[in-house]
């Protein structure tokens, strides 16, 4: 692991880091915000997965997370969304290929060689980063926006002794019936549905849903809302009796303006699941 960067924030570390990946065959950078009671011992430790088009840096920047996380003792990691590179393939279309990686390991060519994100995020970068600071592997919750909100809303439910929480912004909720998700999905997985499901957070909220809190916000004014599907989550929880706080915010749209307007209260929220796990 080489370190790019790390600058003092709010009594903590934000730093900026690369490191070669078994999962994808390559670089990867990573974003970790350090409270100052990491100085002291394991802290608990809040995934963000990111968005189509963005890198770690988009939400380390852009979404005001470090400050509530550093007045609940929390650190907040901040991986990239996809393998790059030029041996890795791309595709023209901001929605596939680098940047885009859906948090699905690829079995498809010329995908499948790098695109393993599923991977990434569950064992690869986890190994690492329990290795070298000071994380409480015990006490863990996970959160992403977009297409990183239908990451960890799957990754949580099929993970529930991992996660003592999950949240969303504005999640892909329905990929398998969605624009957002149906050309992704054939593009990495092939045309076999079968294999489509474990990565479709309604599908599992039918089949399983998560032994712990949920929160989701998405915005009202959100103007990709049609993709994303909320309603089939909300109809699939109720279903369910899962428990949800699924939340629509009066004018918000999908932006990170909108995500930093409630980042406080998903903080909040993980740390009320992470100090009493």
């Amino acid at each position: 692991m080489e370190t790019i960067s790390e600058n003092k924030a709010f009594g903590g570390t934000q730093g900026v880091y690369t490191h070669k990946s078994d999962a994808t065959g390559g670089d990867m950078t990573f974003g970790l915000f350090m409270p100052g009671e990491a100085a002291d011992g394991p802290v608990p430790i809040l995934w963000y997965l990111s968005g189509l088009t963005c890198t770690h840096e988009n939400a380390m920047s852009k979404a005001g997370a470090q400050g509530w996380a550093a007045e609940q003792g929390i650190a907040v990691i901040f991986p990239d969304t996809s393998p790059r590179g030029d041996d890795v393939a791309d595709d023209p279309a901001y929605d596939l290929g680098q940047g885009a990686g859906f948090y699905v390991n690829a079995t498809q060519k010329p995908w499948a060689p790098h695109f393993n994100m599923w991977d990434y995020i569950v064992d690869d970068l986890p190994s690492l980063v329990f290795k070298n600071f000071a994380l409480d592997q015990d006490r863990q919750a996970i959160t992403g926006h977009s297409m990183g909100g239908h990451g960890a809303l799957t990754i949580a439910m099929r993970h529930p002794d991992r996660f003592a929480s999950v949240s969303a912004f504005a999640p892909i909720c329905n990929p398998t019936e969605s624009d957002w998700g149906r050309k992704q999905l054939t593009a990495y997985l092939g045309d076999d549905q079968e294999t489509w499901a474990p990565h479709d957070a309604t599908l599992l909220m039918h089949a399983a849903g998560f032994d712990g809190p949920m929160l989701i916000d998405t915005g009202t004014n959100d103007q990709f809302g049609d993709l994303l599907k909320t309603e089939a989550l909300a109809h699939a929880a109720a279903l369910r009796r899962q428990e949800i706080q699924l939340r629509m915010q009066p004018g918000y749209d999908h932006s990170y303006f909108f995500v930093s307007s409630f980042m406080e209260d998903h903080i909040t929220f993980h740390a009320e699941a992470l100090y009493s796990a």
